[in-house]
């Protein structure tokens, strides 16, 4: 009996081509690469960053671009508008504006991000363990935070101001007080939920103690809700700052922060716009980048929320 030859077509690749098989073949990336790669495709969250940047270098290279301090006054050159001399005019001491708004750029960023890295430190610490440990101990380092939590932030705030000394180190203890409790909640949540998948008991079956579970396998796998978190923190203490300021608690003369400068150019709006203008437009700017930062961040954590 005659065998039947089989046409070679029938074993040639179907579909596809060399271009789709190098990207199939492509090596895998890691996680937060991936996150980055449509992070970058957010041109509002990156155009986010550039601004932070840059307010980040102007706060450091601003006060040197004048030949003015902060801090000198000069009566005879009181409440200017911007000119070329005083490119955001003077302020009612004569104290040249844009020099002290970089001053106080400086002031008000340390605020915001030293107040959101005390609430990172403490809500993870606390919302790890509670989360992880369980039990009782769950329930009673929670309760103590719900105790905390319902005492109103900024009362809290402006209570402590007022009965210790106004200072730096005040203003950021005042506002880490209850502060770290929304960290905490997140972490805790996260933690619940991670620490019954199989590689996290694998490690506790291998003897690993509690601080190295927490640092290796679950604080690094909530760091996207973190991120997300703090980049709601400093623009938040920023903005405590400026209402404390408005309250008469900000930060002691001659110290300038966009808080102080806000306050006091309210109050020159009717003759001396510019005074109120530039302090509110850079804490607006630097809110308006935080919270599309975390925004972006977001959306790069978990595709489904992208539109």
């Amino acid at each position: 009996m005659q065998q039947q030859k089989i046409p070679k077509e029938l074993f040639e690749q179907v579909g596809g081509n060399t271009t789709d098989s190098e990207r199939i073949s492509r090596p895998s990336i890691s996680f937060w690469k991936d996150v980055w790669m449509r992070f970058k495709k957010n041109k509002l969250a990156m155009t986010g960053i550039v601004l932070l940047i840059m307010l980040a270098i102007m706060s450091l290279v601003g006060p040197h671009l004048t030949p003015y301090d902060y801090r000198t006054n000069d009566l005879m050159s009181a409440n200017q508008p911007p000119s070329g001399e005083h490119w955001f005019g003077t302020d009612e001491l004569g104290r040249d504006v844009f020099t002290r708004i970089w001053n106080g750029a400086q002031i008000s960023l340390f605020i915001g991000i030293a107040a959101a890295l005390i609430d990172l430190a403490i809500g993870v610490i606390w919302g790890g363990l509670s989360g992880y440990i369980g039990g009782r101990t769950d329930e009673y380092m929670m309760r103590f935070a719900d105790i905390l939590w319902a005492i109103p932030y900024l009362l809290m705030v402006i209570l402590l101001m007022v009965v210790f000394e106004p200072g730096l180190g005040t203003m950021i203890a005042a506002m880490t007080i209850t502060g770290w409790i929304n960290m905490a909640r997140i972490v805790r949540g996260q933690v619940l939920q991670l620490k019954s998948q199989e590689y996290v008991m694998a490690a506790q079956t291998l003897g690993a103690n509690t601080s190295r579970i927490m640092a290796k396998h679950l604080i690094p796998n909530t760091m996207g809700p973190i991120l997300i978190t703090m980049t709601l923190t400093v623009p938040n203490a920023i903005f405590t700052e400026a209402f404390l300021s408005y309250l008469g608690l900000g930060v002691p003369q001659p110290l300038a922060s966009w808080g102080t400068m806000a306050s006091e150019g309210v109050a020159a709006l009717q003759y001396y716009p510019w005074r109120l203008f530039f302090p509110a437009l850079f804490i607006s700017l630097t809110i308006f980048a935080f919270n599309v930062i975390g925004d972006g961040l977001r959306d790069a954590l978990d595709p489904r929320l992208r539109k």
